[in-house]
């Protein structure tokens, strides 16, 4: 058989296995393959995927994209809501079919999410040289653009020979079913190779299952982790994305009810608890809640879980200000496990820690005086998120109460998705979880113009696992003008497969997030705003708003669109909006629903900090006052968390 034809075969036959707890799990590892066919790969990969499409369609089956990074995102969405067992595989044409996946690349591995990219590369024998979109450097001739991935990747590889493909292969899949180091992995395929025949061993497309490690903590790491506890007066967690990969959300409920130690989570932690549970402060860091991270500079001992504690998380290293803090942190894998210098990293399963870390605490509960502020800054913040969500400004709504509608109007178990822009920071302070899979925002790389494909690679996922039995759940992706612009032709693949995708699809002519940041900095909001060109200043500032109707787009492609009038009842047809896109059946398509908003209404404030650095000389006054703002900020920082 060609190499395409045995790689095809072998990704079909390759199943995850997983243990949590008493449950075993058993599914496709690549429950299928996305494509975007160019002469570096229609000859190859796209002739074995048809090959198999007439002989078992249910062996590899092929899904059209209409952008290969777009393509790259439905694969991480998928991952994460498997909690990354399972994922899709990518097949591109040599050149800028392979180079639109680098941006792919780079947030499946920035985000720990197993993400396998097929770039088709140039001719391996140099029988056509150069071939077309074939990248030369006169420096070093067998460099390609597919290079590019090697710093991207967890794993990268490049199929010169045919019998490379075994080892690339298997070396691979190891990487993509390894919980610590798992992300993009990209192998390489020449366009003369895939066409190549050569002999497959029977062995190499039997099927094979690949078990996701959990590692138990070393004994002595626990012992020490409850002596520290024991002596803490104001421990405080922070539990990450990591918990939700571990299945250990029960456990962890169980750890903070048995200890009453509060928990704080990071944008990949949402869901670890219930919004409303007595030891949940929600959100921490510069997109955090004032409960949080008030318990955060008091704290004498942090319990990281789970987290890689990027600086959103830490506020750029001045949430905790407790001159004796000291950090315990449990986590998969070794880089996050050491991050900061912490002073007990304990390299293991989120969920065995847990359960071993509550034994070893038996009968011990933190002091009565931290179940009083926790319960007082709790109240706070609620009362605070309440009156944001109350808003009702007219003609155009706050996001503040765009979100609060959205929350109202989902069940519990769906899943609400989004990326960029000034939404993950409002949505991770006040959006209220009711589910471990009702929350996805993508922000270890914050891309603009995921939404709408990680969404619908959610939206895959819930699919499956409602096909398996499980209750139903909608996605909900809510976006800005300026990410829908990005990337919204996803959409489309979904019209094509009929699966209904709900967006709610914000309006605010511009860049509100860094148009708030850039204000705040000061620069003034400068080429944060969708306007007409000032010839005479040559500034995007102060010209008429762009007549972009981005609904008639929208619609344009096929999608059911809802409008929602601006004035004083847009939040509450917003709510019915999403109602009425809710009761649509399965199989009916994407529904966007276009709503306009004040971008100059900011969220509630999270009291912290975020390190961007301001000008130290500048004729701008507002620059002036920024910087010494920043300066104050800046002493505040640490060299180190733990």
């Amino acid at each position: 058989m060609t190499v395409a034809q045995a790689l095809v075969e072998f990704l079909g036959r390759q199943y995850v296995a997983d243990r949590v707890g008493s449950e075993e799990y058993r599914a496709r590892l690549i429950p299928g393959m996305f494509g975007i066919f160019g002469h570096g790969n229609v000859a190859g990969v796209g002739q074995a995927l048809k090959q198999w499409q007439v002989a078992d369609p249910t062996l590899m089956p092929y899904y059209q994209g209409r952008n290969e990074q777009a393509q790259a995102h439905q694969a991480v969405g998928y991952a994460r809501h498997t909690r990354r067992r399972q994922t899709f595989a990518v097949s591109t044409s040599i050149g800028p079919g392979s180079s639109n996946l680098l941006t792919g690349a780079a947030l499946a591995t920035a985000n720990r999410l197993p993400a396998l990219l097929l770039p088709s590369d140039t001719f391996a024998t140099r029988a056509a040289d150069p071939v077309l979109q074939q990248l030369e450097q006169p420096h070093g001739y067998d460099i390609t653009v597919n290079d590019a991935f090697r710093p991207l990747s967890k794993y990268f590889d490049r199929v010169n020979r045919p019998e490379q493909l075994f080892s690339a292969l298997l070396h691979g899949l190891r990487v993509l079913t390894d919980p610590a180091e798992t992300g993009a992995v990209t192998i390489a395929l020449p366009q003369d190779v895939q066409a190549e025949v050569f002999d497959v061993p029977e062995e190499f497309l039997a099927e094979r299952e690949w078990r996701i490690r959990r590692p138990e903590p070393e004994a002595e790491d626990i012992a020490r982790a409850a002596e520290l506890i024991r002596s803490a007066e104001r421990p405080l967690i922070v539990a990450g994305g990591g918990v939700l990969y571990a299945f250990a959300q029960d456990q962890l409920r169980e750890f903070a009810e048995a200890t009453g130690i509060p928990v704080g989570w990071t944008q990949a932690g949402v869901g670890v608890l219930p919004w409303d549970h007595a030891q949940a402060l929600g959100a921490i860091g510069s997109t955090g809640t004032t409960a949080a991270n008030a318990l955060a500079r008091e704290a004498d001992l942090v319990i990281g879980i789970g987290t890689r504690y990027e600086d959103f998380t830490t506020a750029s290293r001045t949430a905790f200000q407790n001159p004796g803090v000291r950090f315990v942190n449990i986590n998969v894998a070794p880089i996050d496990a050491y991050k900061h210098g912490s002073s007990l990293p304990i390299v293991a399963d989120a969920r065995k820690a847990l359960v071993q870390l509550t034994t070893a605490l038996g009968g011990y509960r933190a002091g009565a005086d931290l179940e009083q502020a926790v319960a007082s800054e709790k109240a706070r913040w609620d009362a605070t998120v309440d009156a944001a969500f109350d808003e009702r400004y007219s003609p155009l709504p706050s996001q503040n109460a765009i979100i609060g509608a959205a929350n109202r109007a989902m069940d519990p178990r769906d899943v609400v998705i989004c990326a960029a822009g000034s939404l993950p920071g409002d949505l991770h302070k006040m959006w209220r979880v009711r589910d471990p899979f009702g929350y996805h925002v993508e922000y270890a790389f914050s891309c603009m113009g995921y939404e709408i494909p990680g969404g619908l690679g959610v939206k895959r996922a819930a699919l499956d696992a409602a096909n398996r039995g499980e209750d139903p759940r909608d996605v909900v992706v809510m976006v800005g003008d300026g990410s829908y612009l990005m990337m919204h032709t996803e959409l489309v693949t979904a019209v094509a497969e009929g699966i209904k995708l709900i967006v709610v699809l914000i309006q605010n002519h511009g860049y509100a997030s860094i148009g708030a940041l850039s204000e705040q900095l000061g620069s003034q909001r400068f080429g944060t705003k969708y306007r007409t060109l000032d010839r005479a200043h040559h500034t995007f500032d102060d010209g008429e708003k762009l007549p972009i109707d981005l609904a008639t787009n929208a619609e344009s492609l096929g999608v059911t669109v809802h409008r929602i009038e601006p004035g004083p009842n847009a939040i509450d047809d917003l709510e019915a909006a999403i109602a009425k896109a809710k009761a649509a059946p399965e199989g009916s398509g994407p529904i966007v629903i276009h709503i306009e908003s004040d971008p100059l209404i900011d969220a509630p404030s999270s009291e912290s900090w975020w390190d961007v650095p301001v000008s130290g000389a500048s004729e701008l006054e507002s620059t002036k006052k920024a910087f010494a703002t920043y300066i104050e900020h800046k002493a505040q920082q640490k060299p180190l968390l733990g």
